[in-house]
């Protein structure tokens, strides 16, 4: 009788689960890097041509004011995988070149992991920057596939990266600039053939096709290294923005061009394979355009690495044709944070026991025109050469403090430019958002690891989480 009792509950069991499974959607993720906020046609762009991305933003949810959490590649990366504050665990700045025994924590669990515990077929093609070394690279943080680079920027044309990396092993170098380095397949070294953007798009492509025939969702960080430098695109490429005469510039146009085609080869398998109309797909841009990459971040003032809002306002878009039917924009501030627990609940996964996420699902916020961080504190810190940059904003409000420069206060919905302080005309709310800023930054845990040497050497001088007197209001 007890037999028959447990396969009754079993067999109730059936039909739930199987409605539960169709409806979890395919999570895709596309990050570029250094994309400029004004590098897309979605965000206005001219001179370059994006149509598949255009099509995903014209059909799903522009994020005007979306944040990072970090203006430099691996930080605001670190907060994308574990939906922290890379300060919170000490990897606010990204992990230098030559060191395979820094990573971030085993403390943290990645999204990868969460969604892998919930049923998904993981796989992350293109950048990594979390950790080179064995014990941190993506096949162990969650994702069942990875191929790409386990560092930062890497040269794009396998034929000079190759004859390089050939030449300095040959030297007996034995420390050899991660740009010129192998790929990894999955903990081994791997030969590529194809421009690293292609390479990383024919993958992804490659792993849609094979999802398609499990019965289970999937997802997939198409991570590209792209607009990155060095600067280097196809000649076909290039071709197509002939009429761009900035050489750099044209460099740039082509590489972003490339990444679009990428997007677009992604959507026909998807939907050839019949996984299109279930697939939520993000993009966006891991950190501001740089300007000496000729990135356009206007209106916006400021760039990568910068706090004001070049520096970590990037473009975003949601796309989900069964649950998004038509296109629109929405205007409250969207953070990359939010990533990890949104998607954890469309995914029916579950937080990690003990993690405290920084950002918070914003799946019903988006439907409904609603804003998910009012009256919250939106904070950003970034350290460089021996200097704190950090700025806070709270509603309409801004405060900013520029490395070397004292705090200013802005209205950003008013002045998204930045160019008209307020600090004179309103002490009072300077010094509130100050000190919300810092409470923040309070809470942070000192830099396990520096840019280069140099800052290393300096802050074994510094005891707390930021250099001494960044909020002085006083200078």
């Amino acid at each position: 009788m007890k037999a028959f009792l447990a396969f009754l509950f079993l067999a109730s069991l059936g039909p739930v689960s199987a409605a539960a499974e169709a409806s979890r959607p395919n999570i895709i993720l596309i990050l570029a890097d250094d994309l400029g906020y004004a590098d897309v046609g979605f965000n206005g762009c001219t001179d370059i041509k994006t149509p598949a991305l255009d099509q995903l933003a014209e059909t799903g949810i522009v994020c005007t004011t979306a944040y990072v959490a970090h203006p430099v590649c691996g930080p605001s990366r670190a907060a994308i995988m574990t939906g922290r504050y890379p300060h919170k665990f000490g990897a606010q700045c990204n992990i230098p070149p030559h060191h395979p025994e820094m990573g971030i924590t085993k403390d943290e669990t990645f999204i990868a992991q969460v969604l892998k515990d919930a049923g998904y077929t993981t796989a992350l093609f293109g950048k990594w920057h979390l950790g080179s070394a064995p014990d941190y690279l993506p096949n162990q943080r969650g994702f069942d596939e990875f191929f790409g680079i386990p560092g930062s920027g890497h040269k794009y044309f396998p034929e000079h990266y190759e004859a390089l990396y050939n030449k300095v092993v040959a030297a007996g170098k034995e420390n050899i600039e991660e740009n010129i380095s192998p790929l990894i397949r999955n903990g081994e070294e791997a030969k590529e053939t194809e421009y690293l953007t292609d390479a990383f798009s024919r993958e992804a492509v490659d792993f849609v096709r094979k999802a398609s025939l499990r019965e289970k969702p999937f997802f997939l960080f198409l991570s590209y290294n792209a607009p990155h430098s060095p600067l280097e695109a196809k000649e076909d490429d290039l071709e197509k923005y002939a009429s761009i005469k900035n050489p750099a510039r044209k460099k740039y146009a082509a590489m972003v061009h490339a990444v679009d085609r990428g997007v677009g080869e992604l959507i026909d398998e998807l939907k050839a394979t019949g996984e299109y109309e279930n697939s939520l797909i993000v993009f966006l841009s891991d950190n501001g355009g740089k300007s000496g990459n000729t990135a356009d971040n206007g209106p916006l003032r400021g760039g990568k690495r910068s706090v004001t809002e070049g520096g970590y306002r990037v473009p975003m878009f949601f796309h989900w044709p069964e649950k998004i039917t038509h296109g629109s924009k929405f205007s409250h501030p969207v953070l990359a944070l939010d990533l990890y627990p949104t998607f954890t609940a469309l995914a029916g996964g579950k937080i990690p026991q003990g993690k405290h996420l920084d950002g918070k699902n914003i799946w019903q916020n988006l439907l409904d025109g609603s804003n998910p961080h009012g009256n919250e504190m939106i904070p950003v810190m970034s350290h460089w050469l021996g200097k704190t940059a950090t700025a806070g904003r709270f509603n309409e409000w801004k405060v900013t403090r520029e490395a070397g420069k004292p705090w200013k206060l802005y209205n950003i919905e008013e002045d998204i430019g930045e160019s008209n302080d307020l600090s004179s005309q309103y002490p009072e709310r300077l010094e509130e958002l100050v000190g919300g800023v810092k409470k923040w930054a309070d809470s942070h845990q000192k830099p396990l690891w520096h840019y280069n040497q140099s800052d290393m050497d300096l802050w074994k001088n510094v005891d707390g989480p930021y250099i001494e007197g960044t909020f002085d209001l006083k200078h």
